[in-house]
């Protein structure tokens, strides 16, 4: 089984070739990533220190949406003070094309 632990935009996933994942939405034209912090290859570990010299993981934009919408509300006890606003996250899909080791 070959996977890897990449960061991307602050966030760590655990991916492996042809999976789809959520991430947050970040520029497109990106197509690969170097920050790699493990790979296992069968029974090989390699752990990077942060990160792993010479890997890197291929992947392409699939789509682009927000997220479900969240309700933020905020009041003030006995002043009639109330405040409801909403929050949609911008996300992406991306699907892990190759792993390079």
């Amino acid at each position: 089984m070959k996977y890897a632990v990449i960061a991307i935009s602050g966030t760590q996933y655990k991916v492996e070739e042809n999976q789809t994942i959520t991430v947050d939405k970040f520029d497109p034209t990106i197509k690969s990533t170097d920050q790699v912090l493990l790979t296992v290859n069968d029974d090989k570990i390699t752990v990077g220190t942060p990160l792993v010299k010479g890997a890197s993981v291929d992947f392409e934009s699939v789509r682009d949406y927000q997220g479900e919408k969240l309700r933020v509300s905020t009041f003030k006890a006995k002043s009639r003070y109330r405040k409801t606003r909403g929050f949609r996250a911008q996300l992406a899909d991306i699907k892990i094309t190759k792993i390079n080791l």
